[in-house]
């Protein structure tokens, strides 16, 4: 499921399975979080993709891509370097601007789904 050709299609999120991906661990600042996700669709061009993440509580370091995600399960508090702190749980759309350095405290299985433009 993840040409730029096909089909029109639905995925049930909470259900949906997702694969392993690797967590560099010189990010992992404590516990120990699990990244698991997929990727439901990619451009043509490779410069947008759209899929599911899920995370499990930890706390770990990023630095963001130019990415729009509606969380679908779970709870974090992500702190931003040089601004502020977002609050995630159900129901919440965040934006994330590329470059952005943070920190995410996954307090309870995180699952999100994203689009990233690259």
């Amino acid at each position: 499921m993840t040409t730029h050709d096909q089909l029109s299609f639905a995925v049930h999120i909470p259900d949906a399975e997702l694969e392993p991906e690797p967590l560099d661990p010189e990010q992992i600042v404590s516990g120990e979080p699990v990244v698991t996700g997929k990727v439901l669709w990619e451009s043509a061009d490779g410069t947008q993709v759209r899929g599911l993440w899920q995370i499990t509580p930890g706390v770990v370091t990023d630095t963001e891509a130019d990415e729009l995600f509606v969380v679908v399960s779970g709870r974090a508090t992500v702190d931003i370097e040089g601004g502020g702190t977002l609050e995630l749980g159900p129901g919440v759309a965040a934006v994330m601007r590329e470059g952005e350095r943070t920190t995410w405290t996954v307090h309870e299985t995180l699952r999100k789904a994203y689009h990233i433009n690259l």
